[in-house]
């Protein structure tokens, strides 16, 4: 597993857990984080905007805020302390967190207060539920079950319906429409159960990434999933979507890969930074960044089809991006976070 390598045990650690009985939940999660005033200079894994909020995440529970685009910050109330790999919000008020041992949280207040909605024990049961024709399906999700939730949920997406993708280690894959949950690995052609890094949606197309060059498509809101052919065999960590339709593929040794028709074809993107790329957004003026582990960023000003380097000084191990503001983006890694100007473009 490559995902975010350089940060080892505080992205990844607990993959490697033991098998044992699923009779409790484990205690962090049903332990609130404890506040403490080094949240910003902890292990900070995601980040995202609900609004003009920032938001951002990490290990033991960490989640803070800022409203005023990164200068000020407030730790938020959590109800576990789990590592969180990923944010999503639908909008200024409600979001999404997802983590270690399959933990999902919700918030509806932007990040102030979060509730447990999920772990890796009922996922376990979702995928039983699902596997109903498949019995090595079903003899997999019942060892899941056995082992406890112990396997980290990795990426989030939203689509414009409001449904919530959730990917993640061993081929963990779930949507949630409505108020329903559902897994999906019975639909992905991931017999391998390889690692899933990323997700993206975008009206009924659903893509996922993941580890060995794996590319996956549904062109119908999930219903069914088909493998793209890929042009890489190395792991992707991340997807980027852009508005015009571009899809991204990035990740391990800062490769790069660009489809303008949603996955039927791949064009190389070069790219001078060989390290591993971890976190990509789009900016309100259009053009796109590409975060490497190092700190570096990649720019792109025309959709993705070129990018130039902005060196990271001194190189900060980073794992998110977000913007704050038209000069300013806010780096989240394992030395906490850090605000940069970037100026327009």
């Amino acid at each position: 597993m490559k995902r975010r390598a350089v940060f080892g045990a505080a992205a990844l650690g607990l993959l490697a857990a033991p098998a044992r009985a699923a009779t409790t939940l484990p205690p962090v999660l049903t332990q609130p984080a404890a506040p403490t005033p080094l949240a910003t200079r902890s292990a900070l894994l995601a980040a995202a905007r609900a609004g003009q909020r920032l938001v951002l995440a990490g290990e033991r529970g960490l989640v803070v805020y800022s409203d005023d685009g990164g200068r000020r910050w407030r730790q938020a109330e959590v109800p576990a302390q789990i590592s969180l790999t990923a944010l999503a919000f639908n909008d200024a008020n409600t979001g999404w967190a997802c983590g270690h041992f399959g933990s999902l949280l919700q918030t509806v207040d932007g990040g102030q207060r979060w509730r447990l909605v999920m772990d890796g024990r009922q996922l376990a049961e979702l995928e039983l539920a699902a596997a109903v024709d498949d019995e090595a399906l079903r003899e997999a999700a019942r060892r899941r079950l056995a082992q406890g939730p112990d396997k980290p949920l990795l990426d989030l997406a939203l689509s414009p319906d409001g449904s919530l993708y959730a990917v993640g280690a061993y081929g963990l894959a779930f949507v949630r429409q409505g108020e329903v949950w559902q897994s999906l690995h019975t639909r992905l052609p991931n017999r391998k159960r390889l690692h899933l890094y990323a997700v993206r949606s975008e009206g009924p197309r659903v893509f996922i990434a993941g580890e060995q060059g794996l590319l996956l498509r549904s062109l119908d809101g999930g219903a069914h999933f088909e493998a793209l052919a890929s042009p890489y065999k190395g792991s992707f960590f991340g997807l980027l979507l852009t508005r015009d339709g571009t899809l991204l593929a990035y990740g391990l040794r800062g490769n790069v890969w660009r489809s303008a028709d949603h996955g039927d074809s791949w064009t190389a993107v070069d790219n001078p930074v060989p390290v591993s790329l971890s976190a990509g957004l789009q900016r309100r003026d259009g053009s796109l960044l590409l975060l490497a582990q190092n700190g570096d960023l990649l720019l792109s000003r025309d959709d993705g089809r070129s990018f130039t380097r902005r060196a990271a000084l001194p190189p900060l191990p980073s794992a998110s991006v977000v913007e704050a503001d038209a000069g300013h983006i806010v780096l989240a890694g394992l030395r906490g976070l850090q605000r940069q100007p970037l100026g327009s473009t």
